[in-house]
């Protein structure tokens, strides 16, 4: 299958990866443009840029995804299909091009989770499985009809980090799958049950600020379905804290929640509305992530002290 991979993020490397070790010819890459990243706001380009750049493979980066240029010059490579993982929306003129649809690797079992942050969700709100899908791109976000699909158990100590690279790897092994189903005709889409649906939105600052008057099973959720990013927060001392390594330790206590209730030489645990956790790694403002042993080490943390959902 000849094939024009659209995508940004390291999830996407993986079933490009994938496509080129099953010999499929990946004719060019669409990716975003090169940006400003981190402190020194050095210009970076994306992950799936820098993957196409060392295989040799021509690399795309229009400004906008509806001019007439890029349209023409996709249209000039006569793809048999497009393949889009961890992108952008792209217009119908773009995704009717192929004559064999526009394929989207997506990681969840939709219809659960459309939207931007998939793996994020599914952890925050405790989910015991997950997965991939295949499906064909249409008009709105994530509602094409499925192809194919494969599930995978979440414990309940995965990070969203964790979740992440296994289901890359699914995901890339889906796609493979998936195309050469449809290479040999043996594939029939499946439309998608709009009752079912659920949203995964962006993740916010909003969404990662940590409220401890909650129980201590739905911190936990929080805190591991956004390590290690963008990471769940809180504050201490007008200082912003991120946690991203935590379990639960009680389901049961009457304390103030946000209340250390005690400090351990590897761990600390914080009282909830019910229940209390124990901490395990976290960054403090402007420091890197570290274990609480080495942040002990030059951080005075003791019992009594109280997080907050916002500076004083």
């Amino acid at each position: 299958m000849k094939i024009v991979f659209m995508g940004t993020q390291e999830f996407a490397v993986e079933s490009l990866k994938a496509l080129l070790e099953a010999g499929h010819d990946v004719c060019a890459v669409v990716t975003v443009p090169d940006k400003k990243q981190g402190r020194g706001l050095k210009v970076k380009a994306t992950a799936v840029k820098q993957f196409a750049i060392e295989r040799g493979i021509p690399v795309l980066q229009p400004q906008n995804l509806k001019d007439q240029d890029f349209e023409d010059e996709l249209k000039m490579l006569a793809a048999d299909c497009f393949v889009v993982v961890a992108f952008r929306i792209l217009p119908k003129a773009i995704f009717t091009i192929p004559k064999k649809g526009t394929i989207n690797v997506h990681g969840s079992l939709l219809p659960a989770y459309r939207g931007a942050a998939p793996i994020n969700w599914a952890i925050m709100n405790g989910d015991h499985e997950s997965g991939v899908t295949t499906m064909l791109i249409d008009a709105k976000v994530d509602t094409g009809n499925i192809l194919l699909q494969d599930k995978v158990e979440i414990a309940s100590s995965m990070t969203a980090g964790e979740l992440h690279d296994i289901l890359a790897e699914r995901g890339a092994k889906l796609l493979v799958k998936t195309i050469e189903k449809i290479a040999k005709n043996e594939i029939h889409s499946i439309r998608q049950d709009n009752i079912l649906a659920t949203k995964a939105p962006k993740i916010t600052s909003a969404t990662a600020l940590i409220n401890f008057e909650k129980d201590a099973e739905k911190v936990h959720n929080q805190i591991r379905g956004l390590s290690p990013y963008p990471g769940a927060f809180t504050f201490l001392h007008n200082k912003k804290i991120k946690l991203f390594k935590s379990s639960v330790s009680s389901s049961e206590g009457s304390e103030l929640p946000g209340k250390i209730l005690s400090v351990e030489p590897d761990s600390f645990v914080v009282a909830c509305m019910t229940g209390n956790i124990s901490i395990f790694e976290l960054q403090l403002e402007g420091k890197r992530k570290m274990r609480v042993r080495d942040f002990l080490n030059g951080f005075k943390l003791v019992q009594g002290m109280h997080f907050t959902d916002a500076k004083i």
